[in-house]
């Protein structure tokens, strides 16, 4: 008898144990499943990026009027451009992840996808404008933001600026002002000249290519507003991220687009991206 006692209080240690240390392999399972299960949580005390998230931007086509049949073609490939500035922006923050400071997204993806849809939801209401009443307050639609299940959107710096705070910016790009701590000499943004290098254009593309043209001189001015309005933020890299490239992709739409025009009732001019990097 007891000998049958000890062999039940054997057991009942036994099972004891064995809970314990189930319990310890499971507490240890859902610690790793933690850590690797959402990169986000490891990087949410230093203010990273690694929670991708997904770019939303505010519905342009729901929120036009009725677009006259001669505008159509226009509005439409503006639409599609928009889309396209979205696809970009969200691959940018898919290859950018862990690059840059606190308002990394904000200042080299969300605030220059801004700066481009907002000019081309103004080419979207000029064009309606020309055959109807221009709609207004589509301004409103350019702004986006980031989304989506365990996005992390990085909180503005504290202070009155970023200083050593965006140490890991000497990782963003090959190209930049190496040795500056932001854009602290502000300088002027220099881009090559575009309708120099045109061929002749025909009548039926003047209009169209002269408007564009305008819009190169406008994001250049945008640009160098930026330049000035954000001096001592971001790392050695942030006028390159920020600026310079942004401004790059814009020409490169905006110069197309002008070849193309051209293209439709004469030869289409090539080489043309080639004057779409500028310098400061």
């Amino acid at each position: 008898m007891p000998a049958s006692g000890g062999r039940h209080r054997l057991s009942r240690r036994t099972k004891i144990a064995t809970g314990a240390f189930a319990l310890a392999i499971a507490g240890g399972a859902l610690a790793v499943a933690t850590t690797f299960g959402d990169p986000g949580a490891a990087n949410a005390a230093s203010g990273g990026q690694a929670a991708v998230g997904q770019i939303s931007c505010p519905d342009v086509a729901s929120k036009l009027p009725a677009i006259p049949a001669q505008a159509q073609a226009e509005v439409q490939r503006n639409l599609d451009l928009l889309n396209t500035q979205i696809n970009e922006a969200n691959n940018r923050l898919k290859t950018t992840v862990g690059q840059g400071g606190p308002n990394f997204v904000q200042n080299a993806i969300l605030g220059p996808l801004a700066d481009k849809r907002k000019s081309t939801i103004d080419r979207i209401a000029i064009s309606i404008g020309r055959r109807a009443e221009k709609p207004q307050g589509l301004d409103g639609l350019a702004t986006c933001s980031v989304g989506g299940a365990g996005a992390a959107v990085p909180a503005p710096a504290q202070g009155t600026g970023n200083g050593g705070q965006n140490s890991n910016n000497g990782q963003n790009g090959t190209k930049g002002t190496s040795g500056n701590t932001g854009n602290a000499g502000v300088g002027k943004i220099s881009c090559p000249d575009v309708a120099s290098k045109l061929p002749a254009i025909p009548a039926q593309a003047q209009a169209e290519v002269q408007r564009n043209l305008e819009l190169l001189n406008t994001q250049i001015d945008e640009a160098n507003n930026r330049l000035q309005t954000t001096v001592g933020q971001g790392g050695p890299n942030f006028v390159q991220n920020a600026i310079l490239g942004p401004l790059e992709d814009k020409r490169v739409a905006t110069i197309n687009r002008i070849a193309t025009a051209i293209g439709r009732t004469a030869a289409k001019p090539q080489g043309l991206d080639a004057l779409a990097p500028c310098s400061r």
